[in-house]
């Protein structure tokens, strides 16, 4: 593997670490947000406010210590995702990508070199025919809304289109709505949604981690959305 790639494999991975990561402070919030969260913060906050002598310092400490515990969670979370995505295909990015014509690596430089975004591909065996799976997509937040998002994604199409593959998936994380927003426009759909992610089952839970945090989407772009009948 070249000097040149092996940079550019150091670039993306430490891109996609930063990318995932930037998902906690919003998870964090959100579960925070809960109701349930809300009453158990509050519970906690008189709890130290009773023990600590009327102290509004000891409420606060309590509150925190609560708050401390769900950020903590929601970062286990995806720093374990995080861990697991890039010790799989990223973690020998010759034998996956380089040595496999079926498998795409693409990144995206601006006109100085500089890094700006990339993604990637993983050919998929599901019986009949095989399908794309989009592992990695991420663009540096200073290029986000600038079009490369959708480039990249039209990249990965042409790819399959290209390889014969019957559609394309992806899995994103329901905090992630400029993606699936993204997604959407190029016509992918939700066809599965879990909450499997291989993180300790209480820390789920007090992430407020349910059935619709995890989706993945389905294109399947080289059907025709129509046929035309010639009558005899």
């Amino acid at each position: 593997m070249s000097p040149e790639f092996t940079f550019y494999q150091h670039v993306i991975m430490s891109l996609f670490r930063d990318g995932i990561l930037e998902h906690v402070y919003p998870a964090f919030f959100k579960a925070m947000g809960n109701p349930d969260h809300v009453g158990i913060a509050l519970s906690v906050c008189m709890a130290g406010y009773v023990l600590g002598g009327s102290s509004y310092f000891q409420a606060l400490l309590f509150g925190s210590a609560w708050a401390g515990l769900i950020y903590y969670c929601c970062l286990d979370i995806y720093e374990g995702y995080m861990m697991r995505r890039l010790s799989t295909d990223m973690a020998n990015v010759q034998a996956s990508y380089l040595e496999n014509p079926d498998n795409g690596f693409w990144v995206a430089e601006d006109w100085n070199g500089g890094v700006t975004g990339g993604g990637s591909e993983l050919a998929q065996d599901a019986g009949e025919g095989g399908y794309g799976e989009m592992s990695h997509l991420i663009v540096v937040f200073s290029w986000r809304r600038k079009n490369l998002g959708s480039q990249l994604t039209r990249k990965a199409l042409d790819f399959c289109k290209e390889r014969g593959f019957a559609r394309l998936v992806l899995d994103v994380s329901a905090p992630q709505t400029a993606a699936i927003s993204l997604y959407q426009k190029f016509g992918f759909v939700q066809t599965a949604s879990h909450c499997d992610t291989h993180a300790n089952r209480w820390f789920a839970k007090l992430a407020k981690i349910n059935p619709q945090m995890c989706l993945r989407m389905t294109l399947i772009p080289f059907r025709p959305r129509f046929r035309i009948l010639t009558a005899q």
